[in-house]
């Protein structure tokens, strides 16, 4: 009876499973019509219609999956179900597996929810679908169904596992994993112990990874390797060579990723001869036309400096993927060397490679560095035509070239249009900004960025204190300041250096130097910060006791060191000193002098009444003298009152620049000091002529975080009365102190009286006034002034340091004057 009704159950079974598969078909979505059976299929299957040969539908399913033949194996899936669908496991799982491939993952799950049983087999493939897609959250999920559901835990899955969680950076995850394979005796597998090296690697446990190395049987090649690229993916240098080694004592021999991982170790260990050897190595067994080998390759030699050779192993390598030439156009681009980063950019394109937007960042760097806005321009159509203009990379490149060039309308179009900024958007923008001299937008669009919770990089505080440097606003300084310690972005060498840069052009040269002092490490700009701080302090010794400190650390000088200490000497008078570095710079420094040292050697030997000596010097630069150098001998001659050499310095700088402001002023004044007003009403008419203007003298006073500006008898400012009066109350108390106004102070043909009363309303006196008002009793106050502080008002000054009890610090456009106690820092030598 029971053998008669065999046959019957499975006929009822057959058509069971025929519907119910076909429900399932089309809740898939799939149209009846491509559900019916083909001739095609049913020939390459090898099944008469009346059978159903589930192996065979599993090896074409396969052959699918062999030739990336999707289409072809959903068509065999419809087969598959209007013949019943009744696939063993095995096919089931075949049939997964090409979905799964074929990146159509949606379809993969509903298969899998469908599938009348399932296997480890099963799990494990639509996890590393779920991995491959980038959705860990549900991998993850299916591991914890897999692991409940009682399904054998083989070294497959946890490799699996394991890469999983490589791929989602979270190695740390690994130790729990670990555990379980302790437990089932699978740490000493060869697969199982190089998946756990990897996870460690990644979360930088490299003992652990050297002691689950260690624990393996049975080491292969791919063990030996994941122990070696695990070293120097951690620093681990050294030890990567040993293993290195090793392994190669042990009979194995090195494959492409070996290579790639000990190329890196010889970078870190700077052992650029070993890694040259190796690279005869991996010619020997042809692993240079590897495409990882040939990129360490090209790291190795342009790392090392020998970018010829970087070039000569490019050559060599195949050039068919786009990483070994964007690698090539990054490194000229990084190196300066933009002509060649553009000519290998265009024998990519002649070479039919597909630049990526790598690529384009890159070849947009050197565009930017060299200032080709032209060139940016047809790089910036190109990148819109492959539809790249939005990726953030490129669109951050493309802004660069454009602030570069100093184009910043454009560079701001860009950024508004950008979806997806980061904080490299904001910092070329920012930094654009503070290049053009720009800083009040600079730090407006800083504050935007903290609104916006960006954060912010040590080259956002750099650039920002640059900016506050540049408008001299020492409480937004401080601010940042704050901030910079909060994040403890301070300890950044570049922060602490903008910091110095701040604190000294903002006119506290005591912060500039409590940062200095409290810095850790210090590199050429530190010292070269200070230096420069104290000699725009006119603070020349304390620059020089820097500058020797500086050689007693063995910090060598550069040019721009000297320049500073030549600078410091100029302002402070100091001119043995000067003239005794001037001379040992070839000697002991072996640095040729540029403009910028003779330059101040003029101003040094000029401002001290050596007016022959300076022509001499001019007459000795061994190339064209610029504009810089003839403006200091006729700074010097106004203050020497040398009419007749004033006028020849004057007569060289307006041949090379006829439209010179400072000139024709300096020429002027120096015809008005001795009373020559033919001669000063010459040079105004000339100045009318030329449509030269003389730029107005201006003093600003920062308090409570607002900038009030002054010009000379100014009667704008809302507070003008209270400032009058303050005035008035001053003049009276400096006359009691013993102050004299000087009246050859004013250039100008009028009755004294009217000279005592047009020094008074002088731009920095009327900010002294505001500052005495509306700052707190016993604070510093800080004036900035864009002309040279005028000789009345400096004596006037130290009048008024005394009478009110108050630090007065005023920057003017060559240098700061600190007033106390009726003394100036400059003593009178300025």
């Amino acid at each position: 009876m029971n053998i008669c009704l065999r046959p019957w159950i499975r006929l009822n079974y057959s058509m069971q499973c025929r519907n119910n598969c076909l429900i399932r078909f089309s809740r898939r979505g799939f149209s009846a019509q491509s559900a019916k059976p083909t001739q095609e299929f049913m020939g390459h299957a090898g099944v008469s219609p009346s059978e159903f040969d589930s192996h065979a539908y599993a090896n074409l399913l396969q052959d699918c999956i062999h030739k990336d033949e999707p289409g072809r194996g959903k068509g065999l899936h419809c087969e598959i179900l209007k013949r019943g669908g009744c696939l063993d496991l095995f096919g089931w799982n075949i049939l997964l597996n090409m979905y799964v491939k074929s990146d159509f993952l949606c379809d993969a799950c509903k298969l899998f929810d469908e599938m009348p049983e399932r296997n480890t087999v099963s799990f494990v493939t639509l996890i590393h679908g779920y991995s491959e897609s980038g959705r860990f959250v549900g991998a993850v999920e299916l591991f914890v169904r897999l692991h409940r559901g009682g399904h054998e835990l083989n070294p497959f899955v946890f490799t699996t596992f394991l890469k999983l969680l490589v791929s989602m950076d979270r190695g740390e995850l690994g130790w729990g994993i670990h555990g379980c394979i302790f437990k089932l005796g699978h740490e000493s597998n060869a697969y199982v112990g190089t998946a756990l090296i990897d996870a460690y690697s990644v979360c930088g446990r490299v003992d652990v990874a050297r002691e689950v190395f260690d624990g393996i049987l049975y080491k292969d090649m791919v063990s030996w390797t994941g122990m070696v690229t695990c070293f120097a993916e951690n620093d681990c240098f050294k030890e990567a060579f040993e293993l290195f080694s090793q392994m190669r004592m042990v009979g194995f021999k090195p494959n492409n990723f070996t290579f790639a991982s000990v190329f890196k170790a010889c970078l870190g260990l700077e052992a650029f001869g070993a890694g040259k050897s190796l690279h005869g190595c991996a010619l020997k067994s042809r692993y240079e036309l590897d495409l990882y080998v040939g990129v360490a390759l090209l790291d190795l030699y342009t790392k090392s400096g020998d970018i010829d050779d970087a070039r000569r192993a490019f050559e060599e390598i195949p050039k068919k993927d786009v990483i070994p030439w964007s690698f090539m156009i990054a490194r000229y681009a990084q190196n300066d060397q933009c002509n060649e980063a553009v000519e290998m950019f265009c024998r990519m394109r002649q070479a039919l490679v597909l630049p990526n937007q790598f690529t384009f960042a890159s070849v947009l760097q050197a565009c930017a560095t060299m200032e080709g806005l032209n060139l940016g321009k047809q790089v910036q159509c190109h990148v819109i035509k492959v539809g790249l203009d939005t990726d953030v990379f490129v669109s951050n490149a493309l802004m660069d070239v454009y602030a570069k060039c100093g184009k910043m309308e454009n560079c701001m179009e860009l950024f508004v249009e950008s979806l997806h900024k980061n904080d490299v958007t904001w910092n070329t923008v920012i930094v654009g900004y503070v290049q053009l001299g720009d800083g009040e937008k600079a730090l407006r669009l800083f504050l935007n960025m903290l609104e916006y919770r960006v954060q912010a990089t040590e080259v956002t505080y750099s650039s920002a204190l640059c900016a506050c440097a540049s408008l001299a606003v020492l409480e937004t300084g401080i601010q940042i300041h704050s901030l910079t310690v909060k994040t403890a972005s301070d300890k950044e060498i570049v922060v602490s250096n903008a910091l110095i840069d701040m604190y000294a052009k903002c006119g506290s040269i005591k912060d500039a130097q409590l940062v200095f002092d409290l810095m850790n490490k210090k590199d050429e700009v530190s010292w070269n910060a200070m230096i420069s701080g104290y000699s725009m302090h006119g603070l020349g010794r304390d620059a020089l006791r820097i500058f020797e400190k500086m050689q007693e650390m063995k910090v060598k000088p550069s040019k721009l060191t000297l320049v500073g200490v030549l600078s410091a000497c100029a302002n402070a008078g100091l001119l043995d000193q000067g003239q005794a570095y001037f001379t040992s710079m070839v000697e002991d420094y072996d640095i040729e002098p540029c403009i910028e040292h003779y330059t101040c050697m003029v101003w040094l030997l000029g401002r001290g009444g050596r007016l022959d000596k300076a022509v001499k010097l001019i007459d000795e630069i061994p190339f064209e003298p610029s504009v810089m150098v003839w403006r200091a001998l006729l700074g010097a001659c106004v203050i020497h009152k040398d009419i007749e050499l004033g006028r020849i310095s004057a007569q060289r700088v307006l041949e090379m620049e006829p439209q010179d402001e400072a000139t024709h002023v300096l020429l002027s004044n120096m015809y008005a000091t001795a009373k020559i007003w033919d001669n000063v009403a010459s040079v105004r008419k000339n100045m009318k002529r030329k449509g030269v203007k003389k730029e107005p003298g201006l003093s600003w006073i920062e308090t409570q975080g607002m900038v009030h500006y002054f010009t000379v008898g100014d009667a704008s400012h809302p507070e003008v009365r209270v400032i009058n009066g303050m005035l008035e109350w001053l003049h009276m108390k400096t006359k009691k102190t013993g102050y004299i106004p000087n009246y050859n102070a004013v250039l100008l043909d009028v009755e004294d009286e009217e000279k005592e009363r047009l020094l008074w309303v002088h731009s920095e006196r009327l900010a002294l006034a505001f500052g005495v008002i509306r700052t707190p009793s016993g604070s510093p106050i800080r004036i900035m002034k864009n002309l040279r502080i005028c000789v009345d008002c400096h004596a006037a000054i130290k009048c008024i340091s005394k009478v009110v009890r108050r630090e007065i610090v005023v920057r003017d456009i060559n240098r700061f004057h600190h007033f106390q106690e009726g003394l100036c820092s400059c003593g009178d030598y300025w």
